[in-house]
């Protein structure tokens, strides 16, 4: 079988460092006054330099300390995007404790099972949001003995000897010091777990991956020798700081290449805070990128003759540019050509975007459609795609920025080998960024790692000659229809999912005659076509009744299945009533479908598109 290895050179400084907390420490003595986190609050943004970041995240580690927290053990936080995750995090990582992060808008079920499972001690959590939940499972947690809480605003502890807020705790580490905190960190060692990252769940309960401070090093030298940044480079921290892509660009990445991380407002308001942030360096998943496509093109047509023809004009000059760009083949004149495209459109595009200054820009999680990435590099903006899992610290593969090819997530990165399967075309990998196991459970781990080190993904995909790796789907979700075809059904919901009136796609077939499809609208723009179209509606079950709706998102299959083989076309679908909700079980916190979840819950609905009443 082919093999790619691709070899990460030595670092020093930071990156030559064996922890972050040691990398934290070294920022800290080298360029103390050097701004290294923003946080706005109130409508201004706070500043913190990397000497601030230790102190704060000494006197976090002095806090825990004095609550008992020791080597080894577990402390969660359950908390939004802000200094004080990133303080906990390394305080928890320096004092040989494992930090667990929870997503801010897991359900109390779920906060049950990840402090139940992880045996955490201590969990942080934002507000009373987070802290409700915490509370009303707090009698089936016999490991924990603690809450802090970040905002406490509203919530009454007085008397309750297990809560206690961030202030107190911190003034409980009053008096730690950095050399507090490098001392702390020199007494760890590669192999220690650092932190656990839970995997989505989407066929079974979540799964604690194993991340050690090794681990998270290599993947911070494996990233300075990928992307040109420095410490003149900001980005914006808006991706759930527990799922691994945020903790590497927001924790990990910015300690080892000493870049700013700017906390916006988080939520509803991520195009602004991308607006006044404006960073160099860019990361999302492809519902992002969707988005900001659908965004732009829904404004399009609302925009005058005259706008709409500039914009296909020079969108079409764009994407011709872009074939050049990806392979590093511009010439001067192309430059110029490109330069007068940026005054006429690709300035004020990106720049409503909030993508005017990035020269760095990925996509990853999930697969995304080419066209998505064609129309941002129509504008210039250099999307890679990459590969990567928590089980291997995202340390996977990336399109080399030179050698752009569309619909693979390119080569391996540095330090790591790819490999596949020819038995069965799993993807394989292997290197520094393969993962210690999952907590308590040795049967799984012992499955996910070979004997040869190799870590087996549970993705399908094809290695070409030159390294590149194509994704075709994963393993639990190919469709052996009773023709005995093998469809890969996330190659046709991502073409249903470039539409800006689809926000979710999940294809049906599995031992059945035909495709079909469960479409859930994007309300907004749907919303928005309706209102042009004085169709009144109330909510978003109301919407999608509507028999117009249904015509409009019957064009846009009808559109798809003309790029589709006979077999992968959709021969039948249904608009969900609702929107799928992680609290129903339906998502994951990270929105990937739960496939089996929807099956069963709309099963009525999928067999009347097989015939049924």
């Amino acid at each position: 079988m082919t093999t790619i290895d691709a070899t990460a050179p030595p670092m020093t400084g930071a990156l030559g460092t064996t922890s972050l907390p040691a990398a934290l420490v070294h920022r800290a003595q080298t360029t103390p006054t050097g701004l290294a986190l923003r946080k706005k609050e109130l409508g201004r943004w706070r500043e913190y330099d990397w000497a601030t970041y230790a102190q704060r995240t000494a006197t976090t580690m002095a806090g825990l300390r004095s609550l008992g927290v020791g080597p080894g053990d577990k402390v969660a936080i359950h908390a939004e995007n802000r200094p004080a995750w990133v303080f906990a995090d390394l305080a928890i990582q320096a004092m040989g404790a494992v930090s667990v992060g929870i997503y801010p808008t897991s359900p109390a079920s779920e906060v049950d099972y990840l402090l139940n499972h992880s045996e955490a001690s201590v969990v942080i959590v934002e507000d009373e949001e987070q802290y409700d939940k915490t509370i009303e499972v707090k009698h089936q947690l016999p490991n924990l003995r603690h809450i802090v809480v970040v905002d406490p605003r509203g919530i009454s502890h007085n008397g309750d000897g297990m809560v206690l807020t961030l202030t107190e705790l911190e003034a409980l580490g009053a008096g730690a010091t950095i050399d507090d905190l490098a001392t702390a960190a020199d007494q760890l060692t590669g192999e220690d777990v650092a932190i656990i990252v839970y995997t989505s769940g989407t066929t079974g309960p979540p799964k604690g991956a194993m991340i050690s401070h090794d681990n998270l090093m290599a993947a911070a030298r494996s990233a300075a020798s990928l992307y040109d940044v420095s410490g003149a480079d900001e980005v914006l921290s808006y991706l759930p700081l527990c799922h691994i892509a945020e903790r590497l660009i927001s924790v990990v990445n910015a300690i080892g290449l000493g870049y700013v991380v700017n906390f916006g407002q988080g939520g509803d308001a991520l195009l602004g805070d991308l607006g006044e942030v404006q960073p160099t360096f860019f990361v999302g998943v492809p519902r992002v990128w969707e988005k900001m496509l659908a965004a732009v093109e829904i404004r399009m047509g609302d925009a005058s003759w005259f706008k709409r023809t500039m914009y296909r004009f020079w969108k079409g000059q764009g994407a011709k540019l872009a074939r050049k760009r990806m392979h590093g083949a511009l010439n001067p004149f192309d430059k110029v050509w490109y330069a007068l495209g940026w005054a006429m459109l690709y300035r004020s595009t990106r720049q409503k975007l909030g993508l005017m200054r990035v020269r760095n820009a990925i996509s990853g999680a999930a697969p995304i459609s080419p066209s998505v990435l064609e129309f941002f590099w129509a504008l210039g903006v250099p999307v890679l795609e990459v590969y990567g899992q928590t089980e291997n610290t995202a340390q996977a593969t990336i399109n080399p920025a030179d050698d752009v090819r569309m619909g693979t997530v390119g080569t391996a990165v540095p330090g790591a080998e790819v490999t596949v399967d020819p038995a069965n075309g799993e993807i394989l990998t292997r290197g520094p960024g393969t993962f210690v196991g999952y907590y308590r459970n040795p049967e799984a781990t012992a499955e996910t790692i070979d004997a040869d080190g190799w870590l087996h993904t549970g993705d399908v995909g094809v290695l070409d000659h030159d390294g590149f790796l194509t994704i075709t789907d994963r393993m639990k979700d190919i469709i052996i229809t009773a023709g005995g075809k093998n469809i890969s059904p996330s190659e046709i919901e991502n073409r249903l999912k470039v539409s800006p009136f689809i926000r979710e796609a999940v294809v049906i077939g599995d031992g059945r005659k035909y495709l079909t499809a469960l479409i859930g609208i994007e309300s907004d723009t749907v919303g928005n076509w309706a209102t042009q179209r004085q169709l009144a509606y109330t909510t978003y079950g109301d919407l999608s009744a509507k028999p117009e709706v249904e015509a409009l998102i019957a064009d846009v299959v009808a559109e798809a299945n003309t790029e589709l083989a006979q077999v992968e076309t959709i021969k039948a679908f249904r608009l969900l009533p609702k929107e799928l909700d992680q609290a129903d079980g339906e998502v994951t916190a990270t929105q990937k479908v739960k496939r089996a979840a929807i099956a069963t819950e709309f099963a009525d609905t999928i067999d009347t598109m097989y015939g049924g009443a």
